[in-house]
């Protein structure tokens, strides 16, 4: 048993490679960097799906208010008697402006506005996207 004990005694651990350290750290930060593509590459999507989705959700109660509101028929009495709507504009004026259906179109609004920030993020980080997804799917094919 002393000579085993001796062996292990002069036992000196083993140096690691040249450029171990820096390559751990860049395998890191490709992964964190991955992660980060991920996490924009799934909001993305859901953002996208949730504006088209929507789309026609916001659409159909914008026109059903509108109909029910009775904006469209202000709308064609001031184009059909336009000689009473410049007498009386101010006064017809107001009463369009009570009947808008305000929840449609601020609903409908933000659809639209999710919809077109979606894509200005698309356009933005579309290299960025199609990075990740050209490195995901390679390594799949590979």
């Amino acid at each position: 048993m002393r000579k085993e004990s001796k062996t292990f005694t002069h036992f000196e651990p083993a140096e690691p490679p040249a450029g171990l350290f820096d390559r751990i750290i860049l395998a890191i930060k490709r992964e964190q960097e991955l992660q980060k593509r991920r996490r924009l590459l799934f909001s993305f999507f859901s953002l996208l799906i949730v504006s088209v989705l929507g789309a026609p959700f916001s659409w159909t109660i914008l026109a059903e208010q509108a109909k029910s509101s009775g904006i469209l028929y202000f709308a064609s009495a001031a184009l059909n008697n336009l000689s009473n709507f410049m007498v009386f504009g101010r006064d017809f004026g107001l009463a369009m402006l009570e009947s808008l259906p305000i929840a449609g179109i601020v609903l409908f609004a933000f659809n639209i506005s999710l919809a077109l920030f979606t894509l200005r993020l698309f356009l933005y980080k579309k290299q960025f996207l199609f990075k990740y997804l050209s490195r995901s799917f390679g390594a799949v094919n590979n």
